[in-house]
């Protein structure tokens, strides 16, 4: 394939006004991992997504729409931000010809049934319908999959957890993950973006996540 690894950032929201500049762009990252020779392919998320498989399509097609270029993308490295982390997984599930390995970080859930109920009601304000919110909050580890469908994932996946944990991205889920990905590995933690208190760990996350890829 030769080149440096192409790197499919996937951000965080669900249902809600998120993008990939807000999460990835203005907190340095995409500028950072450009800066260390990477290609970089930041697409924004369907809005109002009624299925995380929906959402893998959407992100599959965005990642071949840019391979008309430079864009090495025979197999790309996914890197999930909080609730990227479910479509991450969707995709490798979905289109394991496309992801050559996978960063999650600050993996999202919903790790209690408040939590859930709480969430439930916040989607279903906006709109979500029923079978939507069944689609979308499953009942695994991750809301996009199974645990048994997380076993069957081969390819190499690092785990970045936040810290400090929080409710929405709490250190069971990063638990529950490096038990049953077979290839799973941790990195060290940090405060997910956009938050202001990432900005001092943004070097060793790239480094973090630069390393595990390679060139």
């Amino acid at each position: 394939m030769g080149g440096m690894a192409t790197l499919l950032l996937i951000h965080g929201g669900l249902w809600e006004d998120t993008d990939a500049d807000w999460f990835w762009r203005r907190p340095g990252v995409v500028a950072g991992l450009e800066r260390r020779g990477f290609t970089v392919v930041a697409p924004d998320r369907l809005s109002r997504a009624s299925s995380w498989a929906d959402e893998a399509s959407h992100v599959a097609s965005a990642v071949r729409g840019a391979v008309s270029g430079a864009l090495r993308a025979d197999a790309v490295t996914a890197v999930g931000g909080s609730f990227g982390c479910a479509v991450a997984a969707r995709l490798a599930l979905e289109f394991p010809a496309l992801v050559e390995r996978m960063v999650l970080a600050w993996p999202a859930a919903f790790g209690d049934q408040f939590l859930a109920t709480r969430v439930r009601a916040g989607l279903a304000r906006r709109g979500a319908a029923p079978q939507v919110l069944g689609s979308l909050l499953g009942t695994g580890t991750l809301p996009s999959a199974t645990d048994e469908e997380l076993r069957t994932i081969r390819v190499p996946v690092a785990v970045i957890p936040a810290v400090p944990p929080n409710p929405l991205h709490g250190r069971s889920t990063v638990d529950g993950l490096l038990r049953l990905l077979p290839h799973g590995t941790e990195l060290p933690g940090c405060p997910e973006p956009p938050r202001p208190e990432f900005a001092p760990h943004l070097e060793s996350f790239l480094a973090a996540v630069t390393g595990f890829v390679g060139p």
